[in-house]
């Protein structure tokens, strides 16, 4: 892995700094994606706990 930073970065053409542009593009892309389906279910799992939480009846004995 170093050696592949390292030859990127004695590189002096212009194609590779255009192709990892477009790969880190890309990349940023699909993490914002899956953040947000992540975000939606985890909203949907705290609302279902927070009625089966709210659900349960605490009486004045405990």
């Amino acid at each position: 892995m170093k050696n592949a930073v390292l030859t990127f970065l004695a590189n002096e053409d212009g194609a590779s700094v255009v192709d990892m542009t477009m790969l880190m593009a890309a990349l940023c892309g699909l993490a914002l994606a899956i953040t947000a389906q992540v975000s939606n279910g985890a909203e949907d799992a705290s609302a279902d706990l927070s009625d089966a939480v709210t659900a349960v009846g605490v009486g004045p004995a405990w």
